[in-house]
């Protein structure tokens, strides 16, 4: 018999299978193989607050810039380079600033470990701040961070301030695409794994508990004040790889174009587990690949007018879809007699 679990462990397999294919599939489509990678550990990360506990957050694009930042530092270090001569008028352009290949890569996936920890360790400290608020208290002061990260990176000379960072060119003989793509999907299976066993435990029971009620959860003596603030630790840990990935992809850093951008990534995150559902292991994964074949279809085809698009795209959603992708397979199944409905479950 096959059991529910066994089904999604199939499902896992079968795409990671079609993951690893899709570079030798769509080799023309790298960039945006990678941006998939990128949008799911996002989306992972933002479900852990806003599906799994219930606490909407504009702050993750805090760990996001500060991740792409710390990469984009290691790896300037790594070439003997302080930042203040990289980013000053002439340092971007230097053409003797070169790395070799081993160097490129290993300096690269140092940046992205140790940003990670970096993030970590801001989300513990940042969570068990901001984490004391709720509701739209919450959602508001998160939005603060983002836009405070943004305004004073842009005035850091060191950082390259307002005129942005250039990222470390890959030196010759590095395929820069398919090597993040490869990397992202490590990470995002490990994640995957890693939440998949976490929303098994009582770790994950007492996040589910704080989304119900938290005050019911508080009163039974469940820890959720440390709860809270490590589920926003270890998505700021897998976002500031996000954050490294995407900006090593996009070769240039702007504070608040790229970086610490609210109207993009800011609000993407928050979108793609909306599209496949928030509150599940599979919902932000399938809401990213659907919102990446739909931001490239609008960017194609509606250029000019892609934004108010994805806008709409937004309303649709939330008034047609509020459940998602998977709220909308969960209804198919149980019209196939697949699957109880609501009320024949609470009966």
């Amino acid at each position: 018999m096959v059991t529910k679990s066994s089904t999604q462990w199939i499902a896992a397999l079968v795409a990671l299978v079609i993951a690893i294919a899709a570079p030798f599939l769509l080799p023309n489509n790298m960039t945006q193989l990678a941006d998939v990678m990128v949008f799911i550990l996002i989306a992972l990360a933002w479900d852990m607050l806003g599906g799994q506990m219930g606490y909407n957050s504009f702050g993750n694009i805090l760990f996001f810039g500060v991740g792409m930042y710390f990469v984009a530092a290691i790896q300037v270090w790594s070439g003997g380079y302080s930042l203040a001569v990289y980013n000053s008028a002439n340092g971007g352009n230097l053409q003797s600033f070169a790395l070799s290949a081993p160097t490129f890569v290993i300096s690269l996936l140092v940046g992205l470990l140790l940003a990670a920890i970096l993030n970590f360790v801001l989300g513990l400290v940042v969570g068990s701040q901001l984490l004391r608020m709720r509701g739209h208290y919450f959602a508001i002061g998160t939005l603060g961070l983002g836009v405070a990260a943004g305004e004073f990176a842009g005035t850091m000379d060191i950082l390259g301030a307002g005129s942005g960072m250039n990222f470390v060119q890959p030196p010759d003989g590095i395929e820069l695409m398919p090597m993040l793509y490869f990397i992202g999907l490590g990470v995002v299976a490990g994640f995957f794994l890693l939440l998949k066993w976490l929303y098994s435990t009582r770790f994950g029971f007492v996040m589910n508990a704080i989304r119900d009620n938290e005050d019911k959860a508080e009163a039974m003596g469940l820890p959720t004040d440390n709860v809270k603030a490590v589920a926003w630790a270890l998505a700021a840990f897998f976002t500031a790889i996000a954050g490294g990935l995407y900006g090593s992809a996009k070769n240039f850093i702007d504070p608040t174009e790229v970086a610490f951008s609210l109207p993009t990534i800011g609000v993407w995150m928050l979108l793609m587990p909306l599209i496949g559902g928030k509150g599940t292991i599979w919902g932000p994964i399938i809401g990213a690949v659907v919102f990446q074949l739909f931001k490239e279809f609008f960017w194609t085809f509606l250029f000019g007018w892609q934004r108010v698009a994805l806008g709409l795209l937004i309303v649709v959603i939330v008034v047609f879809f509020p459940d998602g992708v998977m709220g909308g397979l969960d209804w198919v199944r149980e019209k196939l007699g697949l699957r109880k409905s609501k009320t024949e479950a609470e009966a």
